[in-house]
């Protein structure tokens, strides 16, 4: 097998790979990346058509991935909506991603009663597509103890729970202070959001 081979299966398989991922940016960047070796694959066989499609996939790729980065931090980008904890819809999202939800927080457990004291609900919305789930508890003191900060898989490489932090005025209208994250979540990326670590959690004063 030459190089030129390699590189063709190369850019072959990592574009099926592509293909797999439920990551809406890693899709896009992983089908750059190999839309980009299949122009060289194709330009050195001189299989111009070939060549012309795939560079076309690149230009639409980065305008998707540009997009795509433009609005992870927008705010104009999400729209986060309370909701009651009795929902139907709330109990929909969450049952539907209920084995997800295990797998980034192993010691939630949905509240058994419908007005359950002290919380609140906010779904993260993404046009008309629901991206996370946030629950809060009143921890007293002052404290909204984060029971809950789920994103959808297609939006895990950003953080939509972000734009519930960011809209202070949602804790500071309930009478909180700091907001406190759940222990034991896996993969947390609240430090980039200015929370400061806290033991087993982060906290956020607001």
């Amino acid at each position: 097998m030459t190089w030129l081979d390699a590189l063709g299966w190369v850019g072959s398989a990592l574009l099926i790979y592509s293909l797999m991922q439920a990551r809406v940016l890693r899709f896009r960047l992983l089908n750059l990346l190999a839309s980009a070796i299949l122009v060289a694959f194709n330009a050195a066989l001189g299989i111009w058509p070939m060549v012309a499609m795939n560079a076309a996939l690149c230009a639409i790729n980065l305008w998707f991935i540009r997009r795509l980065l433009a609005d992870s931090h927008d705010l104009a980008a999400y729209q986060v909506l309370e909701v009651r904890l009795d929902d139907a819809y709330l109990q929909h999202v969450l049952a539907g991603h209920a084995e997800d939800i295990r797998r980034f927080f192993p010691h939630f457990t949905f509240p058994e009663s419908a007005a359950a004291d002290g919380r609140a609900a906010f779904l993260v919305e993404h046009g008309n597509e629901t991206v996370g789930v946030v629950i809060v508890r009143d921890a007293g003191d002052g404290i909204a103890q984060v029971e809950l900060d789920y994103v959808t898989p297609r939006f895990r490489d950003f953080s939509p729970g972000e734009f519930v932090y960011r809209r202070s005025g949602l804790f500071r209208d309930r009478g909180f202070r700091r907001i406190v994250t759940p222990p034991g979540m896996v993969a947390p990326y609240y430090e980039r959001l200015g929370f400061q670590r806290a033991g087993v959690s982060f906290a956020l004063d607001v």
